[in-house]
C-alpha cells in the first residue's frame, strides 16, 4: 500500500510557470497602456488614469509571483499565539477615559465603498435607514458633530467612496453643511477586472460599463489617501491618528482610552479586536508569525486546518475592522513602497452575449498592513463596538427596543442580561422593502435569545418575543402573528398551531 504524498514541483514546472508569468505580465503591461491611451483630450485624467493602472500593475504582477511561487500557504507550524504585549484587553488599559486633549490629533474615516444590493436597495449602503429615520451616514455624522461640540473639538470625518458610491455621496454630504463637522470625501482606486482564462483586463476603453471594473478592496486606503492628497493635507493640520471603521459598524465610535493609549504607548497601528462567538468562527484573528504580529484570514488557512482556525477556544478574538493608524507612519511606509498586503482573489461573473464569464478581481485589507507598523498590537474591545449590519437580520436587532440612540450612537438597553439575541430571517425579508412590509412595527425582543422565521410571515403590531421563537411557515401557507402577540419559547408552523417547546 502505498502513502500519500504531497505534489511536489519540479524545477522545470518553475521555469514553465515563470515564463508563463512573465508572459501574462508583459501582455498585461500592453493591454493596460493601450487601456490608458484611450483617454482622448484630458491630460489631468490620463495622470490619474495612468497611476491607478500603475498601482494595478503592480499588484498583478505580485499576483502572478505568488500564484507560481514555490509555496504561498502560511506554515501552519509556525503559527503562534500573540504574545500578552501584542493582544492586551480593553479593560487592562491604564489611559485616562477622560483626558480630550488628544483630539486634536485625531481624524475619522468611514469607509464608504459599498453598495446596498445585498439589502436589496440601490445606491450607497450609507443611506439605508437604521433608526428612527437616520441613515447609518446620518449616525456617523451626528457622532463626531456631539463629540465636537461636547468637547469644543474639531475633529473631521473622512470618507472613503468608491465609484459606485461617489456621485451620491457628493450630493448627499451637502445636507451636512450647516454642520459642526468638516466632511471630506475621497475615492478610493478603480481597477480593471481580469478574465480568469486568459488574464487579461476587461475593459478596453476607460468608458467601458461598470461592470468591467472594481473598488479593489479597503487595503486601497493608503494609496487612496496618498493619491487624493488627504494625507498631506492631514498631516499638515497637526493630525497624527486615523480612526478607520466600516461604514456599517454602528459600535464603532470615536474612544477616549484607545486614542490616549495608542499616543502613550507610541503605537503605529491598533487593531481592534472583540471575544469570539459560534456566529463569528470565519472572523480573521491576529497571531505570531516569525516574531511579527499578523492578521490570519479564513482564505489563508489551509483546508486541512479549517476546523482547528473556526475553534473559538484556540483562536479565542477576531478583527472588527475598527483600526487605528498613524498618519506619519502611513507616509513613511508609502514613501519607502513598504505596505504589501495579502492578496485575496476573488472570483466573480459578468454576462457577455447571454453567458456567465468568469472574471477575477484582486483585492487587499487594511487590516493585513498590521505587520508593517511599530508597536502594532490589538486590543480586545467590548462586543458593543462592534454592531454591522449586514442584513435585514441585523436591521431588526438595531431597530429595536433592544438599543436606545445617544449623540448618533447606539447604546444596549441596561435592562438587557447576556449577548445579543440570535435572529436568523429567511430568504423572504432579504430586502428592506419585504422586511419593511412584513415587519411593519418593530417587535419588542428585549428576553428574546433566539428567534428563527421563514416563509410568508407578516408580524402585527406590539408584538413581544422572547426566550426562544421560531415561526415556520409551509409553503403556499401564510402566517400572521396578531397584534399584541406575546410569544415566548414557542414554535409556530402552517397551520398557526402554537407549540410549547
Amino acid at each position: 500500500m502505498s502513502t500519500g504524498k504531497k505534489h511536489v514541483k519540479t524545477q522545470s514546472t518553475y521555469a514553465f510557470e515563470s515564463n508563463t508569468s512573465n508572459v501574462a505580465a508583459s501582455q498585461m503591461r500592453n493591454a493596460l497602456n493601450k487601456l490608458a491611451d484611450s483617454v482622448k483630450d484630458d491630460d489631468e485624467k490620463r495622470f490619474r488614469i495612468e497611476n491607478e493602472l500603475d498601482s494595478f500593475f503592480s499588484l498583478f504582477r505580485r499576483y502572478l509571483i505568488e500564484k507560481s511561487s514555490k509555496d504561498n500557504t502560511l506554515d501552519w507550524d509556525k503559527i503562534k499565539s500573540p504574545a500578552a504585549e501584542e493582544v492586551v484587553r480593553y479593560e487592562n488599559i491604564n489611559a485616562d477615559a477622560e483626558s480630550v486633549g488628544n483630539l486634536s490629533k485625531l481624524a475619522v474615516l468611514k469607509l464608504n465603498g459599498g453598495l446596498g444590493t445585498s439589502m436589496g436597495c440601490v445606491g450607497p449602503k450609507s443611506v439605508i435607514e437604521v433608526r428612527d429615520g437616520n441613515s447609518f451616514l446620518d449616525l456617523s455624522v451626528r457622532q463626531i458633530e456631539s463629540l465636537n461640540r461636547k468637547y469644543d473639538s474639531d475633529v473631521p470625518l473622512l470618507l472613503m467612496n468608491s465609484f459606485n458610491t461617489d456621485k451620491d455621496t457628493e450630493h448627499l454630504i451637502k445636507k451636512y453643511s450647516a454642520n459642526r463637522i468638516r466632511i471630506r470625501s475621497f475615492n478610493q482606486s478603480k481597477f480593471p477586472r481580469v478574465f480568469k482564462d486568459s488574464l487579461l483586463p476587461v475593459p478596453t476603453d476607460v468608458n467601458d460599463p461598470l461592470d468591467c471594473w472594481y473598488p479593489p478592496g479597503h487595503g486601497d486606503l493608503f494609496e487612496a489617501l496618498l493619491s487624493s492628497g488627504e494625507l498631506d493635507a492631514l498631516i499638515a493640520q497637526g493630525r497624527e491618528i486615523l480612526f478607520v471603521s466600516n461604514g456599517d459598524n454602528l459600535g464603532a465610535t470615536v474612544d477616549l482610552k484607545i486614542l490616549n493609549h495608542m499616543i502613550e504607548t507610541n503605537a503605529e497601528y491598533i487593531m481592534e479586536l472583540t471575544d469570539k462567538t459560534r456566529a463569528d468562527v470565519k472572523g480573521g484573528t491576529l497571531i505570531n508569525y516569525d516574531g511579527q504580529v499578523r492578521l490570519l484570514e479564513v482564505a489563508q488557512v489551509p483546508k486541512e486546518h479549517i476546523d482547528e482556525f473556526k475553534n473559538i477556544r484556540k483562536f479565542t478574538n477576531f478583527n472588527t475592522n475598527n483600526l487605528w493608524i498613524n498618519l506619519k507612519a502611513v507616509k513613511r511606509l508609502l514613501d519607502a513602497g513598504s505596505i504589501e498586503m495579502e492578496i485575496i482573489p476573488n472570483q466573480k461573473t459578468i454576462t457577455r452575449g447571454g453567458h456567465d464569464i468568469n472574471v477575477l478581481q484582486l483585492e487587499t485589507a487594511c487590516g493585513a498592513a498590521i505587520r508593517h507598523f511599530g508597536g502594532a498590537h490589538g486590543v480586545v474591545v467590548p462586543r458593543s463596538r462592534f454592531l454591522p449590519v449586514k442584513t435585514c437580520s441585523d436591521l431588526l436587532m438595531v431597530k429595536s427596543d433592544l438599543f436606545y440612540l445617544q449623540h448618533g450612537a447606539l447604546k444596549i438597553d441596561p435592562s438587557r442580561f447576556g449577548p445579543n439575541p440570535l435572529i436568523k430571517l429567511g430568504s423572504h425579508f432579504k430586502k428592506v422593502s419585504n422586511f419593511s412590509e412584513r415587519i411593519p412595527h418593530i417587535p419588542k425582543i428585549i428576553e428574546l435569545d433566539h428567534l428563527t422565521i421563514t416563509g410568508n410571515v407578516f408580524l402585527g403590531k406590539d408584538v413581544t418575543l422572547k426566550g426562544t421563537v421560531i415561526i415556520v411557515c409551509s409553503e403556499g401557507q401564510k402566517i400572521d402573528i396578531p397584534n399584541g402577540s406575546v410569544l415566548e419559547n414557542v414554535v409556530i408552523t402552517g397551520n398557526l398551531q402554537i407549540l410549547e417547546h
